[in-house]
């Protein structure tokens, strides 16, 4: 009876530390490969980013996401308002890699802003009808822009992700997702700001030219990947116009001062 001498293989000897759960929030290290030689305070970090500690039902497993400096997401923010310059990959030129605080500020911000711009519009109607009537805040507003803002910058980019993943596109991860959703949201914050102008045609034109920037800015860093799905026309054509809307456009309805 012949025998062949068969290899230990090494991965066997490991023992329980060779196993790990995949995260698939996104590995900092990979994605800092896009950039070679670049440092983790280069790219706009405070300090080095390792792997997340902790499990990720611990709040030390999502510092690390937050962990950047303000000048990097004001640059990330600021690029989403060029979408027509020539880095086409927002997703390697900046957010590289990706973070959580820059969307979550920006939602949030928008969240303010839509309040303030709102009040501030229906104070102004109220004031010029009747200058000796008491002003009030409608706080029903923020129960409205709350989930309405949140769901859009957060669950659809997940409910995407999640979607693609069962189609076997794993392209990007879930942080990335969210960030390109987030920081897309940064023009509506100016627009929602100057929605206080009582001119009409103004109003809209800024609204349309948000609705644009936006809308161009997500199908040119989305349509790649989605395009790397195998998927039938109906399917992908239903996905495309689900990741490439722009954000609600009706969150308020923003009462401007019609006696100006």
């Amino acid at each position: 009876m012949a025998y062949v001498a068969v290899d230990n293989d090494e991965r066997l000897e490991e023992g329980p530390q060779g196993l790990q759960f995949k995260s698939f929030l996104g590995d900092a290290d990979t994605n800092g490969a896009r950039s070679p030689g670049l440092g983790n305070a280069d790219r706009g970090y405070l300090q080095d980013r390792g792997k997340p500690s902790g499990g990720f039902w611990t709040l030390e497993y999502y510092q690390s996401y937050f962990d950047v400096d303000t000048k990097t997401v004001l640059t990330r923010c600021y690029a989403t308002l060029l979408p027509f310059s020539s880095n086409s990959d927002y997703l390697a030129t900046h957010l590289n890699p990706a973070d959580l605080y820059g969307p979550f500020w920006t939602l949030t911000t928008l969240i303010f802003t839509l309040f303030l711009s709102s009040s501030l519009a229906a104070a102004i109607t109220a004031y010029l009808g009747d200058p000796l009537a008491s002003l009030g805040y409608d706080f029903g507003l923020l129960s409205i822009a709350v989930p309405l803002v949140y769901s859009y910058g957060l669950a659809l980019p997940v409910i995407l992700w999640v979607a693609l993943r069962y189609l076997g596109v794993g392209e990007w991860s879930v942080v990335e997702a969210i960030a390109i959703w987030g920081y897309g949201m940064f023009v509506w914050i100016p627009v929602s700001i100057l929605a206080v102008i009582p001119i009409s045609i103004v109003r809209w034109s800024l609204v349309g030219i948000a609705f644009g920037l936006s809308g161009y800015f997500l199908v040119r860093n989305v349509y790649p990947i989605l395009a790397s799905a195998s998927l039938s026309p109906s399917r992908f054509s239903s996905l495309t116009t689900t990741s490439s809307l722009p954000t609600p456009r009706h969150q308020y309805h923003l009462r401007p001062p019609q006696h100006l």
